[in-house]
């Protein structure tokens, strides 16, 4: 297998990258190969290795072997749910020749030299690129530790190496049959120099690469002994909760604690700028305790704003506001044939992770310690720093699993607010924000406003194509360095900027409109794709319909020379049934495609639509090319849960917003999919030696358009707007409110219920 050299590190700015470029250079960026010398890892300076005095034998940032027999990895990105563990865990177990059962896994510390992600110029996870990341870069590193503990025992037999042999961390000589174990080895192994260059295994010789592989963090979860943030004790700890201004941009102004103070359990009342935490004996106290204050807001500037007027002004934005340019082919003015124009709107969305916001902090004098489940570790210790005044190595964080993260958790704000309660007592604290909490200061998707046009041939084929995208960017206050030189985000622009169509004459570009102050806006799960796939195919589907064409053979027609997408394309038709039969009245069948994160993807649904306007999800056909595939159980179940969070997006979902305030508070009304809702879902993968893609978000960007698509089908109704409005996919609307006004008030209420 050919060892592909990448780009100097000196040509990336880790600290400020270029989003596209880095994004270009995705399968090619490796973050830590052996280019000579004991010491000399690729991106990384000369003393970034670990301590010595750890384990026995520790040659790089991930591996871990003592000579009791432990094997540790150290994982450059965190678990959440999506099974990167296992699939990091398999990279370095490949190369390393043990199974995943020797293994233990451990939390990477916050440290930036070490575990940078190159795709993402921080210490992040995200964005689908952790197997993009890891894919060169874990290998190779279980590949160097491998040589230097077989070349450990080939000098202690005084044989050469190319006749040991290793299976499951025991190196055998061949001829002789001796045996030892990596657990003998680890001491010797540390003083072998460390290899000029490294050869990974040729994929022929995987043994556990490409496997349907159980978890390595199953057991715990299923026993209950894998600690999550909000599940960390630890001793002296009181409990706390929080509520911050129930306006954006508010403030608090003054607060009443005497009814607060006589509850039992009750310790602390503390304020901080715009929020109010309650400290008790534990959570129950502290929740009671922030019921009872009698609290007086400064509701700030945004007191009358809401989602109406917020649309307003992406519509005016997107009218009169300047463009800055995503991409542009060939031109698009004054080319004749038939115009088809659209306009999409997309609502705010929270993340709602099935595991609340929480984060344990101690501060003491001279240290502050964390206890939190982060996305971004390295910016906690940044954060508590600044909060604390300590520097920053008296900072330390404890990182946990993420029950979920989707996004939220890139973001330290919540740590920030905890670290400033915990630095007004002398006792670790935890804080817990309560679901409602958690949905009412949440770092919302932004709202998105797309108008978008097309101009069709003579075939019904689009000759000039434009997009327009109008909304927030999180970019620029993540990583403002990252944004382009003309100011794009080119977030805003993925996957609308580059089709897997052929189409000759397009322009993309984006109005920046920025949420009014103290609005939070963050990442959600599938990031720009998930809204720009819903525009682009649902509007590709629009044109079929103008075309007179069926929507699977209008996309193949316009894939030109684009194999892979052509193949999932087909293969999703063959396994999904696509023109068979005929589907019974008030049936449809959607299909949409596109490639987002680096992997191919077609999805094609079939619904039923009640004459009462209600969507019952029969199936899903998922085909998916991501490349070379570590885990092929992995890439099923993230296709699956991604479908189901895109799909309780699009029919349950939206964050709304009135007199400056968010509505929805619950799970009553920001509501998920449920269980005998969920379809069948299928998924099928298709065999690639390519570069791996991403996965995780990618089933969340294919749901929505399909499941829309599906019920234009069904109904001849076009859905442009989040979440669905049943009541518009209603049969007869007359004949409805005749049978309102008939029935009794109880089924009156009743239907009224089942409609909204």
């Amino acid at each position: 297998m050919n060892l592909r050299v990448p780009p100097s590190p000196h040509d990336v700015d880790l600290q400020n990258p270029s989003r596209r470029e880095l994004i270009k250079r995705g399968g090619l960026v490796v973050a830590f190969m052996w280019l000579g010398g004991p010491s000399r890892v690729w991106g990384l300076p000369d003393n970034a290795r670990l301590d010595p005095s750890h384990p026995a034998f520790a040659p790089n940032a991930f591996v871990r072997i003592g000579n009791d027999g432990s094997i540790q990895l150290v994982m450059p990105t965190v678990e959440m749910g999506q099974g990167s563990y296992t699939g990091q865990a398999t990279l370095l177990a490949e190369e390393l020749d043990v199974g995943l059962d020797q293994i233990t896994v451990e939390h990477a510390p916050p440290n930036r030299k070490l575990y940078s992600n190159p795709l993402l110029g921080e210490q992040a996870t995200g964005g689908s690129t952790t197997i993009r990341f890891c894919w060169t870069s874990l290998r190779n590193a279980g590949a160097a530790a491998r040589y230097m503990l077989v070349a450990a025992a080939a000098q202690r037999w005084k044989v050469d190496a190319s006749q040991c042999t290793v299976a499951r961390g025991v190196v055998t000589h061949t001829p002789t049959n001796r045996t030892l174990r990596y657990a003998e080895l680890a001491d010797a192994a540390g003083k072998i120099t460390m290899p000029d260059k490294v050869s990974p295994k040729d994929p022929k010789d995987f043994q556990l690469i490409g496997k349907p592989l159980r978890r390595v963090d199953t057991p715990a979860k299923v026993d209950g002994t894998l600690p999550f943030g909000i599940d960390i004790r630890v001793p002296g700890m009181k409990v706390a909760t929080v509520r911050a201004s129930p306006t954006f941009g508010g403030k608090l102004a003054s607060v009443d604690d005497t009814r607060a103070r006589a509850i039992p359990g009750v310790l602390k009342v503390v304020k901080i700028d715009n929020a109010l935490a309650v400290i008790g004996e534990h959570f129950w106290a502290a929740k009671q305790g922030l019921e009872a204050l009698d609290i007086t807001w400064d509701r700030g500037p945004n007191v009358s704003f809401s989602t109406e007027q917020l649309f307003k002004d992406m519509a005016q934005a997107s009218e009169h506001g300047k463009p800055i340019l995503g991409r542009e082919v060939g031109h698009v003015d004054n080319i004749k044939g038939k115009v088809v124009s659209a306009t999409y709107q997309l609502p705010l969305l929270a993340h709602a992770t099935m595991e609340p916001i929480n984060t344990t902090v101690h501060v003491r004098p001279d240290s502050c310690e964390i206890w939190v489940g982060t996305q971004v570790p390295a910016r906690c210790v940044d954060v508590a720093a600044k909060v604390t005044g300590l520097p920053p190595e008296s900072i330390t964080v404890h990182n946990q699993y993420l029950g979920g993260g989707f996004g939220r958790r890139l973001f330290e704000d919540s740590v920030e607010q905890a670290v400033a309660i915990a630095k007004q007592v002398d006792f670790p604290v935890k804080i817990i924000w309560t679901r409602e909490e958690d949905i009412a200061q949440d770092r919302y998707r932004p709202a998105y406003y797309d108008r978008i046009s097309a101009t069709l041939d003579d075939g019904g084929k689009p000759v000039a194509w434009t997009d327009r995208t109008t909304g927030a960017s999180v970019l620029a206050t993540f990583a403002p360095g990252a944004m382009g030189k003309n100011g794009l985000d080119g977030d805003l622009v993925e996957c609308s900027a580059e089709l897997p169509y052929a189409i000759p004459n397009m322009r993309v570009d984006w109005v920046r409109h920025d949420m009014p102050a103290g609005l939070a806006v963050g990442w959600w799960r599938g990031v720009g794709p998930t809204h720009n796939v819903f525009v682009v195919e649902s509007f590709v589907d629009e044109l079929a319909h103008a075309a007179g064409k069926d929507p699977m053979a209008y996309r193949r027609d316009m894939l030109g020379d684009n194999p892979r997408a052509k193949a999932v394309l087909e293969l999703a038709a063959q396994k999904s049934g696509w023109g068979q039969g005929t589907l019974p009245p008030r049936h449809g069948r959607g299909v949409a495609l596109a490639a987002p994160f680096g992997s191919y993807l077609c999805v094609v649904m079939d619904v039923e639509v009640s004459p009462q306007g209600e969507v019952a999800m029969k199936r899903a056909v998922a085909v998916v090319d991501c490349g070379w595939v570590v885990n092929p159980n992995t890439v099923e179940a993230q296709i699956q849960g991604g479908m189901v969070f895109g799909w309780s997006a699009a029919l349950f979902s939206g964050i709304t917003l009135k007199n400056g305030a968010v509505e929805q508070r619950n799970f009553n009304d920001y509501r998920v999919l449920r269980l005998n809702e969920t379809p069948e879902i299928e998924v099928h993968i298709v065999p690639s030696t390519e570069s791996p893609g991403g996965i995780g978000e990618t089933g969340t960007v294919m749901a929505m358009p399909a499941l829309t698509n599906a019920i234009f089908a069904a109904t001849g109704v076009r859905i442009r707007t989040l979440p669905i409005d049943r009541n518009a996919l209603v049969q007869d609307q007359n004949a409805l409110k005749a049978a309102l006004t008939d029935a009794t008030p109880t089924s009156a209420a009743d239907t009224a219920r089942r409609l909204a």
